[in-house]
């Protein structure tokens, strides 16, 4: 049995790499769901660089400015010291594939901003990611749901680095793609900016899971 795993394993890797030289450079990092399947939790990892980026959780901090009156950055502790928010809800990606009853547990980015205080220029949210490349957005009012969380725990531990770690966002009743892992900053500005695959992929800006069926909001 031992050996036919080892030859599964092999296989695959020849099958994966197969499937990976017929790819462009963009489809190898993201939405194919051919790139990288993570044992256990059936989630597809995609990142838009070469790599997975790593901080560290001890010293890790999220900025939180813009349009606010009081700027800050918090660690991971502070967040955690936070009232916290539990969901039970699936991730599902643009491509087709999901993953039901993901555990997550972080804090709303409500509170986030009600401690920053938007100011009343404030129309929405440019967050950015640590990689380097990746952006998102969020219009004030979506980001204010209290099922969009900025996740320090899914899976029932702490957001690997594969996931997005050491914390991400996740916007519950949208498409992945909206859930930004490797979260550095998050910046309130005067209106919504297209993210990076509403940019390269041409994404909906309005990322609503069910929305090409007609459903604008099947998250209430």
């Amino acid at each position: 049995m031992l050996g036919l795993g080892a030859v599964g394993v092999l296989a695959g890797k020849r099958v994966q790499d197969g499937l990976n030289s017929l790819l462009s450079p963009i489809q190898r990092v993201d939405p194919t769901g051919l790139t990288g399947l993570l044992p256990g939790a059936y989630f597809r990892i995609y990142t838009v660089t070469d790599g997975y980026p790593a901080a560290d959780p001890a010293t890790y901090r999220l900025k939180v400015d813009g349009l606010v009156e009081n700027p800050y950055e918090i660690s991971i502790a502070e967040m955690q010291a936070m009232p916290p928010t539990r969901l039970v809800r699936d991730f599902q990606c643009v491509t087709g594939w999901r993953v039901p009853k993901v555990h997550w547990q972080g804090v709303a980015v409500s509170a986030l901003l009600d401690k920053a205080g938007v100011q009343t220029s404030g129309k929405a949210l440019r967050l950015e990611s640590f990689d380097g490349a990746y952006t998102e957005s969020l219009t004030l009012a979506e980001a204010q749901r209290p099922d969009v969380i900025v996740a320090y725990s899914m899976l029932g531990g702490p957001v690997s680095r594969e996931h997005g770690g050491p914390v991400r966002l996740y916007v519950a009743p949208m498409y992945g793609y909206k859930s930004i892992k490797w979260l550095s900053r998050i910046e309130v500005v005067d209106q919504v900016e297209p993210g990076y695959w509403e940019t390269v992929g041409n994404y909906d800006v309005e990322a609503w899971v069910g929305h090409s069926n007609g459903r604008n909001d099947p998250g209430t």
